[in-house]
C-alpha cells in the first residue's frame, strides 16, 4: 500500500478484497465468520493486528475474534479473547473519535477517553516522525451496523504496514470491508438462531411426537370409555374419535359411533341435563343407549383440550361405567322409600309425595278469597284450599314418578328455570279441594265477582283391612304377608295409571288420586273394594278380608297430617257405622303410623 496512488495497486487491492469477502460469505458459523473478518483485515487491507467486539444481548460487547502478524510487535491482542467492555464506554470512546466517513479515528492524545474498562492493547512500534506517521496509540475503528441500524460490533485495526495513517483509499476500502462484514455477520446471526430454532423444533416435534402417542396409547387402552368431540363447525358436538371400551361398553360399533353425538345417545329424560353440563371441567350422570335397546348408567366428565395459538380444539370426555353402582344406589334409595314386603310407596314416600303437592298457601291468598262461604261448606278451613292465579290451567297435576324425576321437575319449576331449550316450567299448580256447587248456583262468567268453584282435586282414600288379625292369628304370619302381597297386587290393577297406592303400616293402605271429582273418588273407592274383598288362594286354602275406605282431600295450606288424619277419620266413621272393630284410638293408631 505504500504506493496508493498507483492503479495496480489499488487493483490488486480489490482482488484480495474481493477473495476476502468471498472466505466471509464461506464461513459456515458466526465464529468462522468472525475469525475471517479479523484474518481479511489483516491480509487483505495491510494491517497487522485485528479484532472484533460483538455486542452481547445485554448490550455491552465482548473481544469474539482477534488476529495479528507474527513478530509484527503489536502484542496483546490474543489475550483480550473473551474480554467484555461496557457499552457506554464504548458509545464515550467513538463519540470523541475523528470521523472518517463510517470509521472513527482516536488519535493517541485522546488516548483519555479509553479509559481502563474497554479491552485495548498498545503496539510497542516506533514513534512518529511526521505528522502522518501511525503512533503505537493510535486507534483506528469500524462500526458494524445492522439492516435496521442497530450496532452489531467493532471492527478494530492497528499498525497499517506502511507505518502511515491510513490514505484515502484504504480507507474507503475499510469501509467496503466492514460494510460486507457486517451483512456477513448479520447472516451468521440468522444462520446461528436458524439452526438453533430448527433444534428446538426438532425438539418439540420430538417430544410432540412421544406425547401424542402416549395420548393414543394411553386413549385406546384406557379401561373406561373416552371419546373425542368437535367444538366447532358443521360437526360440533360429534364423535370424532372413541376408543375399544367404549365401543364394547355400549355395544356399538367405531363406524357407527362416529357418525352419532352424545345427544343422540342420551336418555331423552337426561337431555337436559347433558345440555347444562358444561365443556370444561363438566361432570354428570346419565344414561346411554346401548346397542340392544337398553341405557347405561356412566358419568361423563369432559375437559377441554386447548391449542395455545389457537384456543380450544377439541373436546375430551371421560366415559365411566357406573352401572352397578347406581343401581345399587337405586336399590338403596327403593328400600328407604318402599315397603319390603309389598313394594310398594312406604309411609315416608307416601309423605314426600303428599308434602311435594302441596305448599304453605296463606288464608285467603289469591282467588281462594273469592270463594270463601262456597268453602266454609266443606267444613275444612279457608287456608286449606286455593285456587289457580291468573290464567294457570285446571288440569291435572304431574303424575306421581320416580322420587327423583319428580324432585328434580318440581325444584326447577318453584324456581322457574329453563328446561332445556328456552321453555319455562309453569309455576306450581295449587291443589284445591272439589266443592259440589248448591243446585241453585249460578253459571259462573267473566262478569261475576265469584270464580268458578273448581270440581277436582288431589283424593286420598285410607283403607283399612277387615279381618286381617284373625289370618294371622289363625293361619300365621306368612299367610298374613301373603295376603297383604295379594292386596297390593288387586290395589295397583284397580287404580289409575299415575295415582299412588302406599302401604302406611300394618294392613292399612293409602291410594293418592289427583285431578279426580268427588263422584270419580266415590267409584274409585268402590273398585279398590271390588278388588279387595273376593276370596284368595293362600297355601291352597281361599281366604278373605273386607276393607274400610274413607276419602280425604288434599290441598295447598294443610300439612301432611292434616291430609292422612282427615282421610283416617272417614275410614273410622265407615267402619264405625258398618259395626267393624277398630284397634286402639285414633290417636294410637295415628302414632303407630308415624311410627
Amino acid at each position: 500500500m505504500e504506493a496508493e496512488s498507483e492503479p495496480y495497486v489499488r487493483l490488486a487491492t480489490l482482488r484480495t478484497l474481493h477473495r476476502v469477502v468471498a472466505d466471509l460469505n464461506a464461513a459456515r458459523s458466526l465464529a468462522g465468520t468472525l475469525q475471517a473478518v479479523v484474518e481479511g483485515a489483516v491480509h487483505g487491507l495491510g494491517f497487522d493486528a485485528a479484532a472484533v467486539s460483538l455486542v452481547r444481548p445485554d448490550g455491552d460487547l465482548v473481544v469474539a475474534a482477534v488476529w495479528e502478524v507474527e513478530e509484527s510487535g503489536v502484542g496483546g491482542p490474543a489475550v483480550l479473547l473473551g474480554q467484555v467492555g461496557p457499552r457506554e464506554s464504548w458509545d464515550r470512546m467513538l463519540s470523541v473519535s475523528d470521523h472518517w466517513g463510517t470509521l472513527r479515528f482516536l488519535p493517541y492524545d485522546r488516548g483519555w477517553a479509553v479509559g481502563t474498562d474497554v479491552p485495548t492493547w498498545t503496539g510497542d512500534g516506533p514513534l512518529p516522525i511526521y505528522a502522518n506517521d501511525w503512533h503505537p496509540r493510535d486507534f483506528l475503528f469500524a462500526p458494524m451496523y445492522s439492516a435496521g441500524g442497530d450496532l452489531l460490533g467493532v471492527l478494530s485495526v492497528d499498525r497499517p504496514r506502511s507505518g502511515k495513517r491510513p490514505g484515502a483509499w484504504t480507507r474507503e476500502a475499510l469501509e467496503m470491508f466492514s460494510l460486507q462484514a457486517s451483512i456477513a455477520i448479520g447472516n451468521a446471526r440468522l444462520r446461528a438462531e436458524m439452526q438453533r430454532a430448527l433444534a428446538r423444533l426438532e425438539k418439540e416435534q420430538q417430544a410432540l411426537r412421544a406425547s401424542e402417542e402416549s395420548f393414543r396409547q394411553a386413549f385406546e387402552y384406557a379401561p373406561s370409555g373416552m371419546a373425542i368431540t368437535e367444538l366447532h363447525g358443521a360437526g360440533r358436538g360429534q364423535l370424532t374419535r372413541v376408543n375399544d371400551a367404549l365401543c364394547r361398553l355400549l355395544g356399538r360399533p367405531r363406524a357407527t359411533l362416529r357418525q352419532q353425538s352424545f345427544a343422540d345417545l342420551v336418555h331423552p329424560e337426561d337431555l337436559a341435563l347433558l345440555q347444562r353440563t358444561s365443556a370444561e371441567g363438566g361432570r354428570a350422570e346419565l344414561r346411554l343407549s346401548r346397542r340392544d335397546g337398553g341405557y347405561q348408567w356412566v358419568c361423563l366428565r369432559n375437559s377441554v383440550v386447548a391449542d395455545a395459538a389457537e384456543g380450544p380444539s377439541f373436546l375430551l370426555t371421560h366415559v365411566e361405567d357406573i352401572e352397578d353402582r347406581k343401581r345399587h344406589e337405586l336399590q338403596l334409595a327403593h328400600r328407604a322409600s318402599h315397603d319390603a314386603l309389598t313394594g310398594l310407596p312406604n309411609g315416608a314416600e307416601l309423605r314426600t309425595r303428599l308434602g311435594r303437592r302441596l305448599c304453605a298457601l296463606p288464608q285467603g291468598h289469591g282467588a281462594a278469597a273469592g270463594y270463601g262461604s262456597a268453602f266454609a261448606a266443606s267444613g275444612l278451613p279457608l287456608g286449606a284450599h286455593a285456587a289457580f292465579e291468573g290464567a294457570a290451567s285446571s288440569s291435572p297435576m304431574h303424575a306421581y314418578g320416580s322420587a327423583e324425576a319428580a324432585l328434580e321437575r318440581d325444584v326447577a319449576a318453584f324456581a322457574g328455570g329453563p328446561l332445556g331449550h328456552g321453555d319455562l316450567r309453569p309455576a306450581h299448580v295449587h291443589a284445591v279441594v272439589p266443592v259440589e256447587p248448591p243446585e241453585d248456583a249460578e253459571p259462573w262468567s267473566p262478569g261475576h265477582r265469584t270464580p268458578p268453584i273448581a270440581d277436582k282435586g288431589l283424593a286420598v282414600l285410607f283403607c283399612d283391612l277387615d279381618g286381617f288379625k284373625s289370618i294371622n292369628d289363625r293361619f300365621g304370619h306368612n299367610a298374613g304377608d301373603a295376603v297383604l302381597i295379594e292386596v297390593a297386587r288387586r290395589l295397583q290393577q284397580a287404580v289409575r295409571e299415575g295415582d299412588t297406592v302406599a302401604r302406611l303400616g300394618g294392613d292399612e293402605f293409602v291410594v293418592l288420586a289427583d285431578g279426580i271429582g268427588r263422584q270419580e273418588a266415590k267409584d274409585l273407592a268402590g273398585r279398590l273394594r271390588n278388588a279387595i274383598i273376593p276370596p284368595m288362594r293362600i297355601d291352597n286354602r281361599g281366604m278373605r278380608v273386607g276393607v274400610s275406605l274413607g276419602i280425604g282431600w288434599a290441598g295447598c295450606g294443610m300439612s301432611i297430617e292434616e291430609v292422612l288424619h282427615a282421610a283416617d277419620e272417614r275410614m273410622y266413621d265407615e267402619k264405625r257405622a258398618r259395626g267393624g272393630s277398630v284397634r286402639g284410638t285414633r290417636g294410637e293408631r295415628s302414632h303407630r303410623r308415624a311410627g
